[in-house]
């Protein structure tokens, strides 16, 4: 496997340093003294021409007269001076450069085309660039502080990466007194280059970082952001504080960054799909981080408060609420056990008060009881110092408790000198910690929105039902034929068009362009009847008075007729009026009025909202919104989000709606997202449900042109499930089977298969002794980034179960351009023509996404793979450091 593209960012062996100086207060002088008082193992060159030496040592008047090899360029030099710079670089072989100058975005001083240079430059040798306008990168491991900061960090596990390098500074003197350290603390800048995904790439894999900080003022490749924020969100905990949640610290952060920034409840629902919790404050942030790296996973979450004093458990059930944390109920025979152990005042009930004459052993005792019972998924203890207290005594009571059972404990020993040396027991073992209940219950709040995250992580939906074969060509034409007639706003009958190919359910309309041609439609529908405006230039009929309902007779459709359209020329005298449409009135006492539509986030693209509906929509601002694909469980997370939810259900007099309907229309909107990559805006508004079904009564699309996608699905920032590469074949003895993407619910099929291989198989695919695959192996194996990586599962119907019976899988190098591959195949179903079949669809997935190499290792003693690799054109080469495997590798 080729070594990660940043490496020699992160680990250089030698840097240069241009701009270095002795001049008090410049960048290149405290850059130069970080780097050797931070005591760098590798050489450091200073350049800078106007100098002999630097403290003493020698300063070298250009790259070119180094001796030695260098890894990493820091530039801090002018920035009308670094095209050349990042030239001469390029020659002598540089291939990583950090750029502390800024300017950049200065217009005035040719900033963008100076920009535009040094990126060219970097690409025509390869090389990668971190910033321009950050504050550097510090890795305390290696001793590398290649930053200007008065500050420098410890070494410990936590990573940081940040557009902003002066909260850089601002965190690391934060730290310092918490004695919180870290693996890597990255100042991205302008990111004009190196971006989130590229510095999320590298810490995912690195073994010293054990949870990923981030901040964000804006994102600019939201599908690089999301792809490696879902990879690395698989591994280890990642914790995101972004800003910019309003309006105008937004327009602050674009004018800082350059990046977009995009809805906040866009951003939201994106890092919920990435498996990551979101902060909102610095401590809040180390609080979340320190607590996934250190705590139990919860189950679930539901929670139960253990306290000495009722007043602080009233305090911590007050904030549990606020956060929407489920409080657990006691059960009879949990009641019962602590009956027996509690003295008989204690409250019976959640917060558990065991009094403030509590001893350690009620506390101990309290927690286990607790621990066990399968309907808590957590316990917070708090400590009041009453007369009769031992808070360290207690403390260690909780921490022996804590350790038997597999469910977090968290703490709360109230008070300051009464407690510290309790507190410094919990956090010699690792046991959370905080001063006050309300942060405590916040702390938890992060293990349950980690938990649900993680959940919506696993989710990866198809682009189309299983069952669903809408009319995406008759679609796609309607559409393509408004834009050739330059509209953008369909019309009505094109909307629901649309929306029915997609077996969305619409109510049924006639057009009517004049007085008698409106007569015959209301005669046809039959009455009541609605009757609303048609025009192309009016998209929300209601803001122009062009709509009526409940229209009962004859009489009253000649007079709704003239009345909408005198009443639409005056208010709008310039749209083009069409005449008017007709519906039959809907009416079901039952029923309830939502929302659901589509909008394009300038950073995520496509976003599904549901919400609830009607004229007051916009007074009420009840929305959730999810990023498409959706399937049952992420969209039973966007309902769950907003109030309306809680009409959805029996609710006093009105029966509880047709749940399957609501998702079977919400389901089908995704699909369109999915597939009609023009559609700028939908709205559909009101959709009616009730206990029958659903009905759409109103919508409004907008389509856009869209520029040609190189792939399918391009214009989505998270990648569906790739359907578009389910595939059928006949093996040679007759058998169909099946081949398709992996997806996580095959976890089950999956550990099948590796089991029943024989021992020479998993010797041959694993190159060691291996009898199961370990949980976190069968997470990696299953739960799959489809834009880097890419694994086929050939599977057949045996005894109405499907079965596993081959697969072959690639994973993207670190390089960007090449992959690593390896296959196996049951051992029932050797030479059947599955192998070649197998690596023939890989090979093919590989050339699409444009990777440009794919390698492999083979055992020398694997003859049926060498031969099978040879007939597609690989070369084979012995290892240099093992006789007994061949390098294998193709160019593509």
């Amino acid at each position: 496997m080729s070594a990660h593209y940043l490496q020699h960012l992160f680990s250089p062996g030698s840097i240069a340093l241009f701009g270095a100086s002795e001049r008090p207060e410049s960048v290149g002088a405290r850059v130069y003294l970080n780097l050797i008082q931070d005591k760098f193992s590798g050489k450091v060159y200073p350049i800078n021409p106007k100098h002999k030496k630097i403290h003493g040592k020698r300063c070298y008047a250009s790259i070119n007269a180094v001796a030695g090899p260098v890894d990493l360029a820091i530039i801090a030099t002018p920035k009308s001076s670094i095209p050349e710079i990042i030239h001469a670089c390029g020659e002598y072989g540089v291939r990583a450069v950090i750029i502390l100058s800024a300017g950049f975005n200065n217009e005035n001083e040719n900033g963008p085309e100076l920009l535009k240079a040094i990126l060219e430059e970097a690409s025509r040798y390869r090389m990668r660039i971190l910033g321009p306008n950050c504050l550097g990168l510090i890795r305390p491991g290696s001793h590398l502080n290649a930053t200007f900061s008065k500050n420098t960090a410890q070494r410990g596990s936590l990573a940081l990466i940040s557009q902003s390098g002066a909260l850089c500074t601002a965190i690391m003197d934060w730290a310092a007194p918490y004695e919180i350290g870290f693996s890597a603390i990255v100042s991205l800048g302008d990111a004009a280059d190196i971006k989130f995904g590229d510095i999320l790439d590298y810490l995912a894999l690195d073994p010293d970082t054990k949870s990923i900080l981030i901040y964000v003022e804006g994102i600019r490749d939201s599908r690089s952001f999301m792809s490696s924020l879902r990879s690395a969100a698989r591994l280890k905990p990642v914790v995101i504080m972004k800003v910019g949640r309003h309006a105008e610290s937004a327009r602050a952060a674009l004018t800082h960054t350059g990046s977009l920034v995009g809805a906040d409840d866009v951003f939201d629902a994106a890092i919920r799909r990435a498996g990551v919790v979101r902060a909102q404050t610095v401590e809040q942030l180390f609080a979340a981080a320190q607590l996934l790296a250190t705590t139990k996973h919860i189950p679930g979450d539901r929670l139960i408060i253990i306290t000495n004093g009722g007043g602080p458990g009233i305090m911590a059930t007050d904030r549990a609420i606020d956060c929407g944390i489920k409080l657990a109920t006691l059960d009879e025979s949990t009641i019962d056990r602590l009956n027996n152990i509690l003295p008989a005042y204690w409250s019976k009930s959640n917060p558990v008060d065991i009094l403030g004459d509590a001893t350690p052993k009620h506390y101990a005792d309290a927690v286990s009881i607790c621990l066990q019972n399968k309907n808590i998924d957590g316990v917070l203890v708090i400590l009041t110092p009453q007369a009769m207290t031992q808070p360290e005594d207690a403390a260690r009571a909780v921490i022996h408790a804590s350790q038997q059972y597999h469910k977090p404990v968290l703490t709360c020993w109230m008070g300051n000198q009464h407690v510290t040396s309790a507190r410094e027991l919990f956090i010699q073992h690792q046991i959370p910690t905080f001063t006050t209940p309300e942060t405590a219950v916040e702390a938890f709040g992060y293990l349950v929105d980690y938990y649900h995250n993680q959940q919506l992580l696993l989710q990866v939906p198809a682009p189309l039902a299983r069952h669903s074969e809408p009319d995406i060509i008759g679609t796609r034409m309607i559409i393509e034929g408004a834009l050739s007639e330059k509209r953008t706003l369909l019309s009505h009958a094109e909307c629901k068009a649309l929306l029915s190919a997609f077996d969305i359910p619409v109510m049924v309309a006639h057009e009517a362009h004049s007085v008698n041609d409106a007569l015959v439609a209301a005669e046809s529908l039959g009455f009541p009847v609605v009757m609303k405006i048609n025009s192309p230039d009016i998209s929300h009929k209601s803001d122009v008075n062009g709509v009526r309902l409940n229209i009962t007779n004859a009489q009253a459709v000649r007079s709704a007729y003239t009345e909408i359209i005198a009443t639409v020329q005056k208010q709008k005298p310039d749209a083009k009026i069409e005449g008017v449409i007709l519906e039959h009135m809907y009416h079901n006492p039952h029923h309830r009025e939502l929302i659901v539509g589509v909008t394009r986030d300038p950073v995520f693209g496509p976003v599904i909202t549901f919400g609830a509906g009607g004229v007051l929509v916009e007074i009420m601002r009840d929305r959730a919104v999810a990023l498409p694909p959706l399937n049952t469980f992420i969209i039973d997370d966007l309902i769950n989000q907003t109030q309306v939810s809680k009409l959805l259900g029996t609710f006093r007099n009105l029966p509880a709606i047709n749940d399957a309907a609501l998702k079977h229309l919400l389901r089908r909107l995704s699909e369109m997202v999915c597939e009609l990559p023009q559609i700028h805006e939908l709205d559909i508004n009101p959709v009616v449900v009730n206990e029958h079904g659903a009905m759409v009564l109103d919508a409004r699309i907008v389509v856009a042109l869209q520029k040609p996608l190189s792939e399918p699905y391009e214009h989505m920032a998270i990648h569906p499930y790739p359907v578009h590469l389910v595939s059928h074949m006949q093996l040679s003895d007759g058998t169909t089977i099946t081949i398709r993407p992996i997806r996580p619910e095959d976890a089950e099929i999956e550990l099948a298969f590796v089991h029943n291989l024989s021992p020479e198989s998993k010797y041959f695919r694993f190159m060691q002794a291996l009898h199961e695959l370990t949980p976190q192996m069968l997470m990696r194996f299953t739960q799959i980034d489809y834009d880097r990586e890419m694994a086929l599962i050939a599977v057949a119907e045996i005894g109405d179960k499907e079965t596993e019976i081959g697969v072959a899988r690639y994973v993207t190098n670190p390089d960007g351009e090449s992959c690593e591959f390896a296959i196996v195949i049951a051992d029932k179903w050797h030479k059947k023509g599955l192998g070649s079949h197998l690596l023939d669809k890989l090979i093919q997935v590989a050339r699409m996404k444009r990777l440009s190499i794919i390698d492999g290792e083979v055992l020398k003693i694997n003859k049926p793979m060498l031969e099978l690799v040879q007939t597609f054109g690989f070369t084979t080469k012995l290892s240099k450091d093992d006789p007994g495997i061949y390098y294998i590798k193709k160019i593509l």
